[in-house]
């Protein structure tokens, strides 16, 4: 039995107190469908999160089979099936892949076989066997709330919580869902919780909790409604609580509750180890997640041509910007006047020189700004995309860790395949006169990988894809001019920016490994100051480490919108 034993919620608004849930009291015995109905703005979802565990009640205790879950701890990943209004299914994947995955996210299988009957099992209690092939794409309304519903199936839980899952759904499809999550609730072990804003298919319920402004008004059998508050048809139950104060409503409900609650608070209670669905170990989270973040990538091909015209566009525009320099990069002069004919020639010789040397220099900038806005576009919507997914995935027990850890993991091959093949690209081309490719290289992989994860963070921080996106363009936007490579800042200036700029770190570093000759001309015609190159790679490598944080601290955070 689900009980909650006079349960407050209150949230700081300014300088006051809000109080959104006022000594709520109900008990729900297993095997029940039970129906939150009430208001705009009543405190159904705010009550239903605080049973799923996402809110905490300011006071009060909720209790299931006699465990104080306020004092003891919420119910496992596995007891608890949460469905919000929003799609929680990945779009490019299909019906099947979707459970397949959720199913190695949160519950263990004993082998293949098990794994397989269980994936048939829930497409068979949903519905959804006819169309295990079919994209989530072009699933009707319907069709999707009936996913939502079996990707919740798959560890079994006793406690199915539902919030407007009706919502925006044609009265028969509305019917179609209430009807099955009814289905689902005839399991002697298990309670189905639906918030709704809908009066239809009442009939349905086992009981109808009735909310207004916070207070409990009503939690009896649907067939009594209608007497309890003297209307004709549920749906006039709005216009008439509208009529009274709510707690007013709250106090007479108090005087019959015990009435009402005779019809349906016996019940069977919950055996021991009747749920025994595990969380997988996290390696199998990981692979999870991964395997399933690439076989999206694939499937994006809107995504996949931006990719590859990126990668060939990018590094072929550095050329194109160097074009006439190219072939002078190689013609370095080191000749020393010994006559005045002489001394003309050099000076035409030092004024190639310093031309030669800003070229290398811009063209080294040119290559690292446009790995920063690879960086930004490999990770800017890579968190913020699937925010609301992953918090419910979070919810049923998928580890921020470990999620972090797979985005790593996957960004980590788009960096290094973009990063090599810039600097392979270009270098075969404009022939950089570096002493080391291979330490040209990795500064190159460094900034790309810095801003890459630094934009990780920022998505995880986001409240929304394109709030993240804009953050990020912004972020590569100030890159080129507080870098000093091109036009030089105010010495105070450059102090203050240089320590948050990675593409300055990365030219810088890639400048101080130039050939000694080409080096010389570089720092004449560069006001900036130019660090070692050790220190570029350790800045690089701690704006790596700072995104990597970020993002975990962001992803640990609950952002829930619905």
């Amino acid at each position: 039995m689900l009980e909650l034993q006079n349960i407050q919620f209150t949230v700081q608004k300014g300088q006051e107190e809000l109080r959104l849930l006022k000594d709520v009291d109900l008990k729900v015995p297993t095997g029940h469908f039970m129906a939150i109905v009430g208001p705009s703005g009543c405190g159904k979802s705010t009550l239903l999160k605080l049973i799923a565990g996402i809110n905490q009640e300011t006071d009060g205790n909720i209790f299931w089979n006699g465990r104080n879950l306020s004092e003891e701890g919420d119910l496992e990943h596995s007891e608890i099936g949460y469905v919000p209004q929003f799609s929680i299914a990945y779009e490019e994947l299909t019906v099947e892949e979707n459970i397949e995955s959720t199913i190695r996210l949160r519950a263990k299988t004993k082998g293949r076989n098990a794994f397989n009957d269980l994936v048939d099992r829930v497409l068979a209690a949903t519905g959804l066997e006819p169309i295990r092939d079919r994209q989530v794409r072009v699933l009707s309304g319907g069709q999707k709330r009936r996913l939502s519903l079996a990707l919740e199936l798959v560890t079994e839980p006793v406690l199915l919580l539902c919030d407007e899952v009706t919502s925006g759904l044609d009265p028969k499809s509305e019917q179609e869902i209430v009807k099955l999550m009814h289905q689902l609730s005839r399991n002697e072990h298990r309670i189905v919780v639906n918030v709704t804003h809908s009066l239809a298919n009442l009939d349905l319920y086992d009981s109808v909790l009735v909310l207004d402004a916070g207070y409990v008004v009503y939690h009896g059998p649907p067939r009594a409604i209608e007497h309890y508050f003297s209307v004709e048809k549920a749906e006039d139950v709005y216009p008439q609580l509208a009529k009274r104060e709510s707690d007013a409503w709250s106090s007479s409900w108090g005087k019959h509750r015990d009435a009402y609650y005779a019809d349906f608070t016996a019940s069977n209670t919950l055996p021991e180890g009747s749920v025994s669905a595990e969380t997988p170990a996290a390696v199998s989270q990981f692979f999870a997640l991964l395997m399933r973040r690439w076989k999206i990538f694939f499937r994006d091909w809107g995504g996949l041509l931006l990719q590859f015209a990126i990668l060939i566009g990018f590094p072929v525009l550095v050329a194109v910007f160097e074009l006439d320099g190219v072939e002078q990069t190689v013609r370095l002069s080191d000749a020393y006047p010994d006559s005045p004919a002489a001394f003309e020639a050099d000076v035409k010789d030092r004024t190639f020189n310093l031309n030669l040397g800003g070229l290398v220099s811009g063209l080294v900038m040119f290559q690292v700004i446009l790995l920063t806005l690879m960086g930004s576009n490999n990770a800017a919507r890579e968190i913020a995309a699937e925010r609301q997914i992953f918090e419910k995935e979070k919810l049923g027990g998928v580890r921020p860790g470990v999620y972090v850890a797979s985005k790593v993991a996957f960004l980590s091959v788009l960096v290094v395949i973009q990063s090599l093949w810039m600097s392979i690209f270009v270098h075969s081309i404009c022939q950089i006169p570096s002493e080391s490719m291979v330490a040209h290289t990795l500064l190159l992989l460094l900034v790309n990988g810095a801003m890459t994860f630094i934009c990780l963070g920022i998505s995880s921080m986001s409240k929304t894809a394109d709030q993240a996106s804009l953050l990020s363009i912004y972020l590569v936007g100030f890159q080129l001019p507080l870098s000093g490579a091109v036009l030089a800042l105010p010495e105070w200036a450059g102090w203050m920016t240089r320590p948050f700029i990675s593409a300055y770190w990365s030219w810088s570093g890639v400048m101080d490994g130039m050939q000694s000759n080409y080096l010389r001309y570089i720092k004449e015609v560069t006001e900036t100051w130019l660090g070692p190159m050790w220190l570029s790679f350790a800045v690089l490598v701690t704006h790596v480490a700072i995104g990597l944080f970020i993002a975990y601290i962001g992803v640990k955070r609950p952002r829930w919108h619905g």
